[in-house]
């Protein structure tokens, strides 16, 4: 990451008073290079893992299952990395809104990783970093760095650095 979230302290506390909100390109530009501030904390319940097991068809047992969980070596069943991957639109969401565009898009993803397991049950947040902006024409390309944490966890659930663009 360009940035250490855990050393860096943000100058907006979303859970005090919402997402941070940058209008226009200025402003996004701005702030390239910072934390742009750490979530709320969001309960990750077995409806939910359930519910992305039918949405993907991935019903692998450690996910659904105590006792196959158990078996595999796991305290109990673990959400699965991509439905920790599919929650960073709106864990990013509670850190920070970009306005002034037309729209944004998804434009890929940089680097994904899953360091560590997220247990059914436990509590996730995000850390947001504006690794990067830049003007493309007319719209404005960004790149974050979010870093998923468990509450209580030894390493990130999830390191990843999407690409959005923003149209004017």
């Amino acid at each position: 990451m360009s940035t250490d979230p855990a050393a860096s302290v943000p100058d907006h506390d979303p859970s005090e008073s919402g997402p941070l909100r940058l209008r226009g390109a200025d402003a996004i530009l701005a702030r390239e290079g910072q934390l742009l501030g750490v979530g709320p904390w969001h309960r990750i319940d077995a409806e939910t893992v359930r519910a992305f097991a039918d949405a993907t068809g991935d019903h692998q047992p450690i996910h659904l299952d105590p006792d196959a969980a158990r078996v595999s070596g796991l305290p109990g069943p673990i959400a699965h990395g991509y439905l920790t991957l599919a929650l960073e639109p709106q864990l990013v969401a509670d850190v920070v809104v970009f306005e002034g565009f037309r729209h944004a898009f998804n434009y890929g993803l940089d680097r994904v990783r899953f360091p560590a397991s997220v247990p059914v049950g436990a509590f996730v947040r995000a850390h947001v970093v504006l690794a990067s902006a830049e003007r493309r024409g007319t719209d404005l390309q960004i790149v974050l760095d979010v870093t998923v944490e468990v509450r209580d966890g030894e390493r990130p659930a999830c390191v990843a650095r999407p690409v959005r663009r923003l149209v004017e």
